[in-house]
């Protein structure tokens, strides 16, 4: 008898797992998905600029590789238009019951318990925004049949397998600033963007700039009368070899046999042989340096102004953005950087140690609560176990996917997963294929958790990996917890962590007696 299975979010990881049930014959799973569409990150981001910094055929799955990408980066519609197309083409949304959030899953011993609510009203500064319509990329509208399911009302569901795709980049972080909610302006996180607000001619306070600021930031600066960014740290950042495929071009990764799967494995290798090398202290950390130096030498001639955005640290130790369009918009004659300490948030704008910076309109750029996996949903796994209280120190699991005392509880793009130099969607399809080989042993034996000697290993080869990271020179990162343990990237390559999720699991993991 097929296990049912609960899938806790609708992004790349949650629809990944959906369609790899479906094409086993396995339809005995359900998709919680607190929103009211598909897409996960790519639903919630519709900034302007929104896009991609890993080459399209590469952020895309293996089982369907798409040879109409318009661009080498694709932006965000197109991207949601192509996670539209794969729900549609596997028939995997008629399982998705949207606008229902997962408030708790308790283990009892023999089954998890899954405690479900209609979603909470969004709050202003939280509130979803408009996201651009499906039709706006190709294949990207459903078919009438496929209306999304709404839960009325809450309920309790048991299942035997839980899978939880929500994400390490989901829930907004807000900066720790006295007075946030005096300002008279408009305000708002990026990825809760406010479509209605027009910035023409406007005064624009954009606090932070990492990978969402760099993208919004050109394209506001067009429209703002006055922008001024607010710069905590400066990043590193790499030319962005950005191009729209022509006609031929994607007839050729279309019919040409074997060219868009050559491309694809080109990409790949590329970031494995030269990128990686980088973040482990390797042979092109210098090279990735220079390059990175160059570009700010080209891009911004004033040295007063190159000297505010060249960082202190290792190239790698943050996230490396990929991006031309960055560095010129801050050299327009109504951009300005500022580099002093902000004090608090007033009514009429940002204060400084320096003063006062006037604003009509600020946009939080400060990413997300990325070390809060899974919150701020309840987990209680067997014999009571509480899993925030057991990640109190950070969050941790086997291969970034299971726990010992949470049975059948798997993790999609869990902690030491992220990556910053390959395609996130490659580690996704890694774990699904993990949890695939599971689902046998489960079916056929009962509920099965990793064996705490295994997780003790795992967390020392992990940690000995870790130490020749790049991440650990001193800077501060969404990888990082507050006392500077890396809890979300992955320290290897990824053919590496394909080799080792592809192993059977069956010494890792060990059965459980379900409760009488």
């Amino acid at each position: 008898m097929a296990p049912r299975i609960a899938i806790i979010g609708a992004g790349f990881g949650g629809l990944c797992m959906a369609i790899r049930l479906e094409r086993a014959g396995i339809t005995t799973y359900t998709v919680f998905e607190k929103a009211g569409d598909l897409g996960g990150t790519w639903r919630d981001n519709t900034y302007p600029g929104a896009g991609c910094d890993i080459p399209s055929h590469l952020y895309s799955y293996s089982f369907e590789r798409y040879a109409s990408w318009t661009r080498r980066y694709a932006e965000q519609p197109e991207i949601l238009g192509y996670l539209h197309r794969c729900a549609n083409k596997y028939g995997v949304r008629r399982k998705i019951r949207f606008n229902t959030e997962v408030v708790s899953a308790d283990f009892d011993g023999s089954r998890w318990q899954v405690t479900t609510a209609p979603a909470s009203p969004a709050q202003p500064m939280e509130a979803h925004p408009a996201a651009a319509p499906a039709s706006a990329a190709p294949d990207a509208a459903a078919p009438a049949s496929a209306a999304p399911v709404s839960a009325a009302q809450g309920s309790v569901e048991a299942f035997d397998v839980v899978v939880a795709a929500v994400g390490q980049l989901n829930r907004p972080h807000l900066p720790d600033i006295p007075g946030i909610s005096d300002f008279a302006g408009t305000s708002f996180h990026s990825a809760r963007w406010d479509h209605a607000h027009d910035l023409t001619g406007r005064r624009v306070a954009v606090i932070g700039n990492g990978s969402s600021a760099a993208q919004l930031i050109p394209l506001v600066a067009r429209a703002a009368g006055r922008l001024e960014v607010f710069q905590r740290t400066p990043n590193w950042v790499i030319p962005k070899p950005d191009a729209a495929f022509g006609p031929w071009a994607r007839l050729a990764l279309r019919y040409v046999p074997g060219a868009q799967r050559a491309y694809r494995e080109w990409i790949h290798r590329y970031a494995e042989a030269t990128l990686y090398p980088a973040l482990a202290r390797g042979w092109s950390a210098d090279l990735l340096r220079k390059r990175a130096l160059g570009h700010l030498h080209r891009q911004v001639p004033d040295p007063a102004l190159r000297a505010r955005l060249t960082p202190g640290y290792p190239p790698g130790c943050k996230r490396v953005l990929i991006d031309s369009a960055f560095y010129p918009a801050l050299t327009r004659p109504n951009v300005d950087v500022v580099t002093e300490k902000i004090i608090r948030i007033t009514p009429e704008g940002v204060e400084t140690a320096e003063g006062l910076h006037p604003a009509d309109t600020i946009v939080y750029a400060t990413g997300f609560r990325s070390t809060e996996f899974l919150a701020p949903m309840r987990v209680t796994g067997r014999d009571g176990a509480n899993l925030a209280e057991r990640w109190g120190a950070g969050a941790e699991a086997y291969l970034g996917i299971s726990m010992p005392g949470f049975p059948s509880l798997f993790l999609l793009y869990g902690p030491n997963t992220n990556l910053g130099h390959n395609s996130i969607v490659f580690m996704l399809e890694c774990q699904v294929n993990h949890v695939m080989a599971c689902l046998p042993h489960l079916s056929a034996h009962g509920p099965m958790e990793v064996r705490p000697e295994a997780m003790a290993a795992w967390r020392r080869r992990l940690g000995d990996a870790m130490e020749r990271m790049v991440w650990q020179d001193g800077c501060r990162s969404w990888y990082k917890t507050a006392d500077g343990r890396v809890t979300n990237n992955w320290p290897g390559t990824t053919t590496l962590y394909r080799r080792l999720t592809s192993r059977p699991p069956r010494r890792a993991y060990r059965h459980v007696r379900p409760a009488p």
